[in-house]
């Protein structure tokens, strides 16, 4: 199939945007429930899982790690195959699984199209069921990712042939991470993680959102995701707790490490 049209069926209207993590498919996922701590115990910390989008992987997470850390968490950033959302779902659902005791997912982006018992959502997306990405990123303006986007066809191990996404050299920052060095963002572009294009066209299956807490940081410049529509995924998922980066590009947990451990702290102390 030819590339272009590949792109313009799947990112029409600027949809190119979810990735990142950044774009960061639905997965139905539960974090497992800590029991009640004996009295004069001390309570078991939850173990964070940071989930990345397309254009990043897992190393977008090391400074907000870092902090986590030296505060007492354990924490992982699984690789997130970014091949589909029923793939991507499934994986990171096996993940949650080798982990005992409560757990807090947090989702970059497309790393957010999920749904989880417990979830802090990074400049990402929050789809409701029934939802595509590449309808929810036209519903405001803003994003700059579909002209920054080039489709490379790819041969699956079952002879099918399907399009990655990658985010050109000279478009890269401005789309991406303008708010980073332009020497860290030349990197970041070289050794970006494409994602499959029919993440974009996936159906959310199912949600937890309506009835498990979370919590949600804009991005206030992001050029990927418009912050507009950022606030309006966690309005209406009725976030607890809603904190805004300013001068943040689509990669906050980069620019803005201290902030986003911040929100996830807080949301581990409110699960515990």
């Amino acid at each position: 199939m030819d590339p272009e049209l590949t792109r313009r069926r799947v990112l029409a209207g600027g949809a190119a945007v979810a990735s990142t993590a950044a774009l960061l498919g639905p997965l139905s996922l539960t974090a497992s429930a800590a029991s009640s701590p004996a009295a004069g115990t001390k309570p078991t910390l939850p173990t964070i899982v940071l989930v990345h989008g397309g254009f990043a992987d897992a190393s977008c997470w090391n400074a907000v790690i870092e902090q986590l850390q030296q505060a007492g968490y354990p924490t992982i950033a699984p690789a997130n195959p970014l091949r589909s959302l029923p793939t991507d779902s499934a994986y990171i659902a096996s993940v949650l699984r080798s982990i005992s005791g409560p757990v807090v997912l947090v989702g970059h982006s497309y790393g957010g199209a999920t749904n989880v018992k417990a979830l802090v959502y990074i400049a990402a997306f929050v789809p409701d069921q029934g939802e595509q990405l590449s309808v929810l990123i036209n519903k405001y303006p803003g994003s700059i990712i579909e002209a920054a986007t080039r489709p490379v066809p790819y041969d699956g191990p079952d002879g099918t042939t399907g399009t990655d996404l990658y985010l050109v050299p000279d478009k890269f920052r401005a789309a991406f991470a303008a708010d980073l060095p332009i020497a860290t963002t030349r990197l970041m572009q070289a050794t970006q993680r494409p994602f499959s294009a029919t993440c974009f066209t996936d159906t959310t299956t199912a949600v937890a959102w309506r009835t498990i807490p979370s919590w949600g940081l804009v991005a206030d410049t992001d050029k990927a995701i418009p912050p507009a529509l950022q606030r309006y995924f966690y309005n209406r998922a009725r976030a607890r707790h809603v904190v805004e980066a300013r001068g943040a590009s689509h990669v906050a947990m980069i620019s803005h490490p201290r902030a986003t451990a911040r929100l996830i702290e807080q949301a581990a102390r409110a699960t515990g």
